[in-house]
């Protein structure tokens, strides 16, 4: 196996990949991996990022306003999703 090299003459062998840059089936990792799945991240985001949404004080909640009860509700709601993107994308390393 060689390494790539910028200036290798034409003859030579074909640059192989190192191997903390191959998937497991062999294939050289290269450029963006994207799965549909990775788009569920924008959910919290949608959902905490614009102020409007939550920027009010009513509903309370045991006597907490509902600026501070929806933020911590989308805690575990966050979690999940980051688990569930996780492991839906976990075999493409």
């Amino acid at each position: 196996m060689s390494a790539y090299s910028p200036d290798s003459e034409p003859g030579e062998p074909t640059p192989v990949a190192p191997e903390h840059a191959r998937h497991r089936d062999g294939r050289a990792r290269g450029g963006l991996n994207f799965r549909l799945v990775n788009l569920l991240l924008l959910i919290p985001l949608i959902g905490t990022l614009p102020p409007m949404f939550y920027n009010s004080v009513n509903p309370r909640i045991g006597g907490m306003p509902f600026f501070y009860w929806y933020q911590l509700l989308w805690i575990p709601i966050s979690v999940s999703v980051t688990y569930v993107v996780y492991h839906a994308t976990r075999g493409d390393r």
